[in-house]
This record gives C-alpha cells, sequence and structure tokens, in this order.
C-alpha cells in the first residue's frame, strides 16, 4: 500500500496524523479529514505546520502535557486521552479521542472523530460500570440492615423476654392492689414493645428482601381469600371486646381462583397490618370491612373502615419510613412502609382512598397466579 492511499486511507476514518516537532507545534502527515474545517477556523492542509492554541482546545493541550512525557520514554504502545467534547463552528458537539504514538523515533498525535455508535457503546458502558458501583453499594447498606436486623433479635428482644418472665413470676406474689396495677401496667407496655419490635423487625427485612429477585412458586401461590378469612379468626376477639365488628363482604364468590403471587406469611403480615390500622383508627360500635374483587389480572382487597379517615396533608407521604397520624398511638410508622414495599415486590400497588360516607378505604393489589 503506497503512501498516498495510506494518507486518504486515515482521512476517510476521520483520523487525524500530527506529527510533533516541539511544545505546542505539529505538522499535519495525512490528508485531512473533513470534519476538521468544521471545528478549525483557519484551512489545515496535508503536510503544513499547524499551533494547536490552548483557549480553543484546553482538554487536548492538557492532555500534551502526559502526551509529551510519554514521547520521552518512547513506550511501544498508545497513551490514550479518554473522550472528550468540543463543539464546532455551528455549534454542534462532537466527540473526539487523542492518542500519542512513538512510531521510529517519530512522535505522533492522532486525533479521531468518533461515530454515534461508538459514543453509544461507550455510554452503556458508563452506565454500566455506574450500575455496578450502585448495586456494591446497596448490598453494603443491606448488610448493615441485616446486622441491625440480628441486634433486634437477639439483643433487644432477648431482654425483653427476660423482662416478660420476671413480670410472670412477679404476678405469682402476695401484690397489693397498686402493685397488681403496676404490673398491668408494666405488662401492657412489655406487649407494646414486643409489637414495636415486629414493625421494626417487618420493615426491615422486607427492605432487605426488596433487592432480591423473587422466585414465583405456582404450585403453593397463597389463596388471599383464606388467608383473609384466617386473619378475620385471628383478630375477631380483640374487635369484640372493644364492641367492633372485623367481616368479610357478603358478594364474593368462594368458587373463584384467589391465589396470587406472592408469599403466604408476609401477605397475612400486610393483611393483619392493615387491618390492626384499620382498628386502631375506628370508633366503637363501627365496623371493618374486607372486599375482595377478581380485577382482570390482579385480585383487589379493600380494608374498609368507619373512622376520621385520613387528614388530606398527610396522604401523599402515607406510605412512607416514619409516617404516623396525630395521635400515632404508640406506633413509629413502619407498618404501612412494610406494606408497601412487600406489595411492590411482587408487582402488585397498595393505597388509599377515602370513602364518600366516611371513613377510609385502604386498598391493594396483587397479580394473579397465571396457568400454563
Amino acid at each position: 500500500m503506497n503512501n498516498y492511499i495510506t494518507a486518504d486511507l486515515f482521512a476517510a476514518l476521520n483520523v487525524l496524523v500530527l506529527e510533533y516537532l516541539n511544545i505546542g507545534r505539529f505538522r499535519v502527515s495525512a490528508s485531512v479529514p473533513t470534519w476538521v474545517k468544521d471545528i478549525c477556523n483557519s484551512k489545515i492542509i496535508s503536510g503544513m505546520e499547524v499551533l494547536i492554541p490552548e483557549e480553543q482546545f484546553p482538554f487536548l493541550e492538557n492532555f500534551l502535557v502526559d502526551a509529551e512525557e510519554f514521547w520521552q520514554r518512547n513506550e511501544n504502545f498508545p497513551l490514550k486521552s479518554g473522550i472528550w467534547v468540543e463543539q464546532d463552528l455551528g455549534g454542534k458537539e462532537c466527540h473526539f479521542e487523542a492518542s500519542a504514538i512513538s512510531v521510529k523515533n517519530q512522535k505522533i498525535l492522532v486525533i479521531e472523530l468518533l461515530d454515534e455508535d461508538y459514543i453509544e457503546k461507550f455510554s452503556i458502558i458508563q452506565q454500566a460500570r455506574a450500575n455496578n458501583l450502585n448495586y456494591y453499594q446497596i448490598l453494603k447498606e443491606n448488610q448493615k440492615k441485616e446486622i441491625l436486623i440480628h441486634c433486634i433479635i437477639h439483643d433487644i428482644a432477648g431482654q425483653l423476654s427476660g423482662i416478660n418472665c420476671c413480670l410472670a413470676l412477679l404476678e405469682l406474689e402476695n401484690l397489693t392492689p397498686k402493685g397488681k396495677e403496676r404490673l398491668e401496667i408494666g405488662r401492657r407496655q412489655s406487649i407494646k414493645q414486643e409489637m414495636l419490635i415486629r414493625e421494626v423487625l417487618d420493615a426491615f427485612s422486607a427492605e432487605v428482601q426488596s433487592f432480591e429477585s423473587f422466585d414465583i412458586d405456582v404450585k403453593n401461590a397463597p389463596n388471599i381469600l383464606k388467608i383473609t378469612q384466617e386473619v378475620i379468626t385471628i383478630l375477631t376477639p380483640n374487635f369484640v371486646l372493644n364492641h367492633m365488628q372485623l367481616k368479610l363482604a357478603h358478594n364474593i364468590d368462594f368458587n373463584a381462583d384467589w391465589r396470587v403471587i406472592a408469599d403466604k406469611s408476609r401477605l397475612e403480615r400486610v393483611i393483619s397490618n392493615l387491618v390492626e390500622n384499620a382498628f386502631r383508627h375506628s370508633p366503637g360500635e363501627s365496623a371493618v370491612v374486607i372486599e375482595l374483587f377478581q380485577d382482570q389480572d390482579f385480585i383487589l382487597v379493600h380494608i374498609n373502615d368507619q373512622g376520621s379517615g385520613v387528614p388530606p396533608e398527610m396522604i401523599a407521604n402515607l406510605f412512607q419510613k416514619f409516617s404516623q397520624g396525630k395521635e400515632k398511638k404508640g406506633r413509629i410508622g413502619l407498618g404501612l412502609y412494610f406494606c408497601r414495599i412487600t406489595i411492590e415486590r411482587w408487582g402488585g400497588e397498595i393505597g388509599y382512598s377515602p370513602l364518600p360516607d366516611g371513613g377510609s378505604r385502604f386498598w391493594f393489589r396483587l397479580p394473579k397466579v397465571k396457568i400454563g
């Protein structure tokens, strides 16, 4: 291949070849690619000497500092500048990459105009690297949360168990009426503390699992109607003691397929949390009603109460971490947050809407199990 063809080949590949003469001064060593006239004000042709002004090409000027040291070492591999962006005379952004090369004691600077495919690939690689860093950051955060969960289970809950044992032994003692009253206060506070610990455990363990893949087990998919009935059976005594009702709506087709994509134990916790939330915010002599609907590819669940509803200013943050109502009632605001991240992990949705005649409706929907 003769020198003329080689010189034109570089230009056809959008590559400008420059031979280093001294600081800031170069000789054009091959045919000039067409993009050069769009970047430079002056006309540049093959064989002429050119200056690379610092004010016009600041990135390239900085790279040349490293390139000059590189040429002094006469290395047999190229030194890459990395990609940078310049604007042509019309204001269009152009992406370039320079390489410093030593060839037979000649110091060569190669400047290449990168095409769109190259830029796209480079952007994908950069994004992949950023995603990889984010992934490892998430792993570190999860490890911290797992340590916290471990401490809650083995330290705080363990000490609480010891306190409960002491309270149970005190109950066997011959206490005065005042002592029995104080013992009962201690027992109630202990129960509240257990509920708070369970709420924290639910939320943090759900956060950790939300970054893990969820394997769908079609054969053992939970029946949301049966789980709802079980929750009603478990929580009804508490409702009765407070002169309230907890019931299932009458318009439910018991012969329909109520299986959903979820984990049985966590789905039970979600429904329990929503029912307990309705219980805490409902007046005496009222009812909490659970409705289930077939909604195309989803199962829709309503938990309706006759309470005062959620203040409008709280609705936007209702399912966020540590969100509480004005009354608080001993909670730390993690129950609804747990419900949201758990439901979303299964591909579902959760929300709130006020009822037309007063009261609240907390709803969620989960994907049905698809057969075949």
